[in-house]
């Protein structure tokens, strides 16, 4: 018999589809689901905290997700203003699910995009330097790597390193079986001018299979990943660079000089998180 500690709240079942029995061994500090803007139904696709996230809280609830079935995720909101889009409810439930696509497919379509200049921040005009050694050929999935570190532990440290480094950021808990499809379950929209959500997640997906990767933060049109398995020389990072391109132009077109792939790959050697950000 369950105890009736470890009992799901009411409140966090409403996250859930079905009726399945669920537990939640980890109490939590006060909050409250937040529905979507367009869902299907009423189910809310959110619970939030109230205050920033406390010290640890994140750590604790990744150990007991197979039983929560609730994935834990830090949240910022717009400047810093919790309100957009969370509190105010900015989530649109996707409309097709990760299951409905292919990670080469989307990667192979967003690089063609771009390479034709179809996209909203296209490359300029010297886009056989920016993509080199690749050009506009599209050079396919970078190889899985092994992990360096054991996953979950990674995921643990990594989001409790950006909770330190953000401290306004809020808990969020979602009802997703992987943390790659975070997203689509919560309907964010923050890169929804490159790329829809479900997309994205399938994308996600692959990355958690290949490198190790796990959704640790989502901000408005942020995205912040651990990375258990990370390029160990620039040979290896350079094809996982095109799958960013391809996935968020913006972290080369306006990040760090200079503005190439090859530039962009060198950064990725050897770093054990990788974050997004969509204009």
């Amino acid at each position: 018999m369950t105890s009736q500690l470890n009992e799901m709240p009411a409140d966090l079942l409403e996250l859930f589809p079905d009726n399945a029995p669920r537990t939640l061994a980890v109490p939590l500090p006060p909050g409250r689901t937040v529905p979507g803007s367009e869902g299907v139904d009423d189910r809310p696709v959110l619970w939030m905290s109230e205050e920033p996230a406390p010290a640890g809280l994140w750590s604790r609830l990744h150990a007991v997700h197979r039983d929560s079935g609730l994935w834990p995720v830090l949240l910022d909101g717009l400047g810093g203003d919790m309100s957009r889009p969370w509190e105010d409810g900015e989530l649109w439930p996707a409309a097709s699910t990760p299951d409905q696509h292919d990670a080469e497919g989307v990667l192979t379509d967003r690089w063609a995009a771009l390479a034709d200049d179809g996209g909203d921040s296209p490359p300029p005009a010297d886009e056989d330097s920016l993509t080199a050694p690749y050009g506009r050929a599209w050079p396919g999935l970078a190889p899985e790597l092994p992990s360096r570190v054991g996953v979950r532990q990674h995921a643990d440290h990594w989001a409790e390193q950006l909770a330190q480094a953000q401290p306004g950021m809020h808990l969020g808990l979602v009802a997703a079986p992987r943390s790659s499809d975070v997203l689509a379950a919560l309907g964010w929209h923050g890169a929804i001018n490159h790329i829809g959500v479900a997309e994205l997640c399938a994308v996600l997906r692959s990355w958690e299979d290949r490198f190790g990767v796990r959704v640790i933060g989502v901000g408005f049109a942020e995205l912040y990943l651990s990375v258990a398995a990370p390029p160990a020389n620039l040979d290896e990072a350079l094809p996982i660079a095109a799958e960013h391109f391809a996935f968020c132009p913006d972290n080369i077109l306006q990040g760090q000089r200079p503005y190439t792939l090859a530039g962009y790959a060198e950064r990725l050697v050897d770093a054990p998180t990788w974050a997004f950000w969509w204009d």
